[in-house]
């Protein structure tokens, strides 16, 4: 499939692929030119409706597989995306507007974490059977929830599916998704390839907007749970729906990431991490590297450095070849949104080093941008820009670092540049983020868990920490004799 083709995609329900009950479509945009490269199914409730019935019907022998059989049928889903993989990446690159060696990059990725769940359907444990009481043994069971609404974001729509329905199938569980209304395309594509592997009705992928279709996936009386990676406001909102019927929410939010530089860092190295860590897929990554606080004996070093490596990013269409580092941003929309807090932090007496505009008529770009000479209660160092804009800032002292880093509303990741072993341990114990990485920032395992604290919201991505989200305990006691 050709990703500047227009093909009629579809939805998955029941197994089959359908067009919207009510007939409707949409139009999906390459970013890097605003050109058509897809129509999609423009969702209804009536939509929302038809894919419970079809989770309905699959639940019960969904969740009556054997966890061996569960595991077949990930790793067969993660052997697909391995076949189609070149396809599958030329269209998340199109759609997306992300370099094609990223895009590339995130596919064994994607299949890594499906035979990761398919194993770890094999191992969830429960205390062992006994007598805790005299008379009686008890036993415990983890079961499914039952029927899982999941909302996909448009950073990475493929990768991100990934991570919630691996999870859940392997745990039992039969799943109603929502992509981004932005960037459907590689999630249905994945939906194609499991409507031949899955049984009918254990996934179905749905598109539209988050009204109708997002909140009536939320606020269905058949979803037992909801998991978000989205936006802090959607995520409020959805934890204010889902209290009217006690649904279980999980939620991965917004970020603004700390670098914390201590001044017996490389600036080179820091530099030549940053140049990555803020800046991949276009600084559209709720942990990328945004703020960087730097003490006061490497803070001038580091921009020496910092500078010319954000401005020697080579930014264009991706169709263009392997040469392209950084694309547009996902829209027009987002566009503005990210040009607006420049704007703003310009008159506000930020510093602009390099960057700081679109800097060029066509397509959603933005430059790779660097500002310095901003305060901690700033605007642009406060609320996630999520956009390739990083901010740097002088520490006056070393004490200042960890209280710089958390004082903000989000909590998802961090990291710290250092030789020094000690002070790494101690900011790793001290930090308020879910994940603090040394020396690095933004590796990922599908072995260890990713998720944030405070706005950045709450329950864990990747490990088998995630299956705890996506099971239940129950307790059964028999009296003996």
């Amino acid at each position: 499939m050709s990703a500047t083709a227009t093909p009629p995609f579809r939805n998955l329900v029941g197994g089959e692929l359908v067009d919207g009950v009510e007939g409707a479509t949409r139009d999906v945009l390459n970013p890097a030119t605003g050109e058509v490269i897809g129509r999609v199914p423009d969702g209804t409730q009536a939509d929302v409706e038809r894919a419970m019935a079809a989770a309905r019907a699959a639940r019960i022998p969904w969740r009556d597989t054997t966890p061996g059989q569960r595991m077949e049928a990930l790793l067969a889903l993660a052997d697909a995306i391995d076949a189609h993989a070149g396809e599958l990446a030329a269209l998340e690159s199109a759609n997306v507007g992300k370099p094609q060696s990223l895009a590339a990059e995130e596919l064994p990725i994607c299949s890594d974490e499906l035979r990761f769940f398919a194993g770890a359907a094999r191992t969830m444990h429960a205390p062992a059977a006994g007598e805790y009481d005299a008379g009686y043994t008890s036993i415990v069971r983890r079961e499914p929830v039952g029927i899982v609404g999941q909302i996909a974001p448009w950073n990475y729509p493929l990768m991100m599916a990934i991570w919630k329905i691996a999870p859940a199938l392997a745990a039992g569980n039969v799943v109603v998704l929502k992509p981004s209304e932005i960037t459907p395309l590689t999630t249905l594509r994945l939906a194609e390839l499991a409507a031949g592997i899955l049984p009918p009705g254990v996934l179905n992928v749905i598109t539209g907007d988050g009204d109708p279709v997002g909140a009536g996936i939320v606020t269905h009386p058949d979803v037992a749970m909801v998991s978000l990676t989205g936006s802090v406001a959607t995520g409020k909102w959805i934890a204010r729906a889902a209290a009217d019927s006690l649904k279980r929410v999980h939620l991965e939010l917004g970020g603004k990431a700390p670098a914390i530089v201590f001044d017996d860092a490389d600036p080179a190295q820091v530099a030549a991490g940053l140049r990555v860590a803020s800046f991949l897929n276009s600084g559209q990554d709720c942990t990328a590297a945004a703020r960087v606080l730097a003490a006061p004996g490497i803070y001038d070093a580091l921009l020496e450095e910092l500078v010319p490596a954000a401005s020697s990013l080579q930014v264009g269409d991706p169709a263009d070849g392997e040469a392209v580092e950084m694309g547009p941003v996902v829209s027009a929309a987002q566009q503005q949104r990210v040009l607006g807090f420049l704007d703003r932090a310009a008159d506000g007496g930020a510093q602009v080093l390099t960057g700081g505009s679109a800097g060029r008529d066509r397509g959603y770009f933005v430059e790779p941008t660097v500002i310095a000479g901003v305060g901690q209660r700033d605007e642009i160092v406060q609320q996630e820009v999520f956009g390739p804009v990083v901010t740097v800032q002088r520490l006056d002292s070393d004490e200042d670092a960890i209280r710089y880093a958390n004082d903000v509303p989000y909590g998802l990741a961090a990291s710290v540049w250092t030789r020094d072993v000690g002070r790494a341990m101690e900011a790793i114990r001290q930090l308020d983020f879910g994940c603090v990485w040394v020396n690095d920032h933004l590796p990922f395992l599908s072995e260890m868990p990713h998720g944030g604290f405070k706005e950045s919201g709450y329950g864990k991505d990747l490990s088998t920490y995630a299956l705890d989200d996506y099971t239940r305990v129950k307790h059964g006691m028999i009296k003996l004799g």
